[in-house]
């Protein structure tokens, strides 16, 4: 291992000075039981917790056992994100229905072809203004599916952390739906599903509460543990936390008034504690979350207490992340502009340098940010800042479709908006602070 930032000449030096492959150091490798060859900064302990979810728990037809959640999802990828969202539910409708024309053109075309061997890449009309193509709608055009909108379809999304859109949710227009379908099969279904960084990602660990269809790039490479899940026509529902993992909270603490929706809140709760992340974040790369019972808390005389303090510290950050849009509004400074026309709208938003104002427009700027705002952070963002990069008029280069959060039923949303996720923030730090004491892993 060299210094991953020498230039190429250098690193080549490096390895000429060995001459031979014999005068390099080496070490014995210690290989753990997944057969991982590198396990520097990986902890023994956290294979003896409880995983969250395992592929062979989500592929059992029956109870589940060894696992918190019988089944887990990756988040929706439409692989044409600009033409599946949009912040305008009437754009958005637009957009879709333009490109579904366009395909169905191209399916009655290749069904009007005596050629069938040849190459589908070779055949489409690849106009970006009309379409996007993906893997699967090329393979639903070879098969000659016709494509129908609706506008059922059209669902509120979670797309980035705090940022609801609206999705054309759909198994042709999208490029993988995944298990949604049967977490929020209806624009009405009641869920909360716990969303987690995935295995690979470069960023630290982050999680989310979701109650509507998350972009698999909520966070990244997100994985989703619902609560409850249901039939595709929205019958039959059916909670998710395994009935073994119930038994053993509700043996392990002599409690049986614990009840799943406290072990889903003390997931939650837990994964948000400073030390876990720091304690396990190469075994959270490698692996989805497995979850210790009881806390392991240095000093700790009373890990029943322990525990409720997770769980109501859960569910109090499940409510305000979930609920984000009702928090009250954080008092900010609005210093205007002398001489510029009053406005709401939102071109682009900038933080200063000093992070303390936010340039909302010519018109309007925002002082008075509290520190904490930035505190809490999801990968390597703050939850505002995530807000201040998605809330701005984007026009995609290749589409040409422009994507405009400004309201213009409610002029003063963002502003609003921003406010409420600095509230979020401020209480998120407040409630991650007050988690019990020091996270030992043992």
């Amino acid at each position: 291992s060299i210094d991953d930032y020498l230039k190429a000449r250098d690193k080549q030096e490096r390895l000429s000075q060995f001459a031979d492959y014999t005068n390099v150091p080496m070490k014995q490798a210690a290989i753990d039981a997944k057969y991982t060859w590198l396990t520097e900064g990986l902890q023994a302990e956290f294979e003896t917790f409880v995983p969250m979810g395992t592929k062979e728990a989500k592929a059992t037809k029956g109870e589940a056992g060894d696992v918190l959640f019988h089944t887990f999802s990756n988040g929706v990828k439409t692989n044409r994100d600009a033409w599946a969202y949009n912040f305008n539910r009437n754009a958005l409708t637009e957009n879709i229905r333009r490109m579904i024309r366009h395909y169905n053109a191209e399916v009655d075309r290749w069904k009007r072809q005596e050629n069938y061997d040849v190459n589908i890449n070779d055949f489409v009309i690849s106009d970006n203004r009309k379409i996007s193509w993906s893997h699967t709608l090329k393979l639903d055009l070879k098969r000659g599916a016709i494509a129908i909108f609706s506008s059922e379809k059209v669902r509120a999304s979670l797309y980035r952390p705090f940022t609801k859109s609206n999705l054309y949710f759909d198994r042709m227009m999208n490029e993988c739906v995944y298990l949604f379908p049967s977490i929020f099969p209806t624009a009405e279904t009641e869920n909360r599903a716990i969303c987690v960084s995935g295995l690979g990602s470069n960023k630290p660990f982050q999680t989310l509460m979701a109650s509507m269809v998350p972009c698999v790039d909520i966070l990244e490479k997100t994985q989703c543990f619902p609560f409850y899940t249901y039939n595709e026509d929205g019958s039959n529902c059916r909670e998710n936390i395994t009935d073994w993992a119930l038994a053993q909270f509700r043996r392990q603490y002599q409690d049986n008034t614990i009840s799943k929706w406290d072990i889903f809140h003390y997931v939650y709760g837990l994964l948000h504690h400073p030390q876990y992340r720091e304690r396990y974040q190469a075994n959270l790369k490698r692996d989805l979350p497995h979850i210790p019972m009881p806390p392991p808390m240095a000093g700790a005389t009373d890990k029943a207490a322990d525990f409720r303090a997770f769980a109501t510290a859960g569910a109090r950050l499940a409510d305000i992340h979930v609920g984000y849009e009702e928090m009250s509004p954080y008092p900010l400074t609005m210093v205007e502009t002398p001489g510029q026309a009053p406005t709401w709208r939102v071109e682009k938003m900038r933080l200063s340098k000093d992070k303390k104002s936010i340039r909302y427009n010519d018109f309007l700027t925002l002082e008075g940010i509290p520190e904490k705002a930035f505190a809490y952070r999801l990968g390597n963002r703050s939850a505002l800042e995530w807000v201040l990069d998605q809330y701005r008029v984007k026009v995609d280069r290749r589409s040409g479709i422009v994507n405009d959060p400004n309201r213009p039923d409610d002029d003063q949303y963002i502003i609003g908006l921003l406010q409420k996720v600095i509230s979020v923030s401020v209480e998120t730090v407040e409630i991650v602070e007050g988690l019990p004491g020091r996270f030992t892993g043992h």
